[in-house]
């Protein structure tokens, strides 16, 4: 047992420059900096530089998980301000899901909205094609193929 409480203790006294942690979620330093001023991570200080807790790294987690999903920034942060209650985190979960909820409403309705997109393009495409074929290829089409082709061979020679 007593193992276990040391590992955690060292796991949660590692720090991580902005360029560790970057590098480890793929994303930008300024990404970070911009959380930072979103008042969604709180590194400390060593003069300039920025020295990430264990519970930022575990803040930049979250942030990435919850944006992936296409949560909002400032419903992100709601969630993560509702970590430090002494509530076993319902608060933060009872929110959470709500945010979920939100979230799958309106993924649901852009997918309605890009289906019918969809739909519309592939009959679009099928007029077009019918119209094409009816009126058959116009007198330069043949020219027009023989000097792509040209051009694109030339493109792949220099290449």
């Amino acid at each position: 047992m007593a193992d276990t409480v040391t590992s955690l203790s060292i796991a949660d006294s590692r720090t991580y420059s902005i360029s560790e942690l970057a590098r480890e979620f793929g994303i930008t330093p300024r990404a970070l900096r911009f959380y930072e001023d979103k008042d969604m991570l709180h590194p400390a200080r060593d003069g300039m530089t920025r020295v990430y807790s264990h519970r930022d790294r575990a803040r930049v987690t979250i942030i990435v998980r919850l944006k992936r999903l296409g949560l909002p920034l400032a419903d992100i942060r709601e969630i993560l301000d509702l970590y430090g209650l002494d509530d076993d985190q319902r608060a933060q979960m009872r929110m959470s899901r709500i945010k979920f909820q939100n979230q799958i409403k309106e993924l649901e309705s852009q997918r309605e909205d890009i289906e019918m997109a969809l739909q519309e393009l592939h009959r679009g495409l099928e007029w077009l094609d019918s119209n094409l074929s009816k009126v058959g290829p116009a007198a330069g089409d043949a020219e027009d193929v023989k000097a792509y082709e040209a051009v694109a061979r030339r493109q792949l020679n220099d290449a």
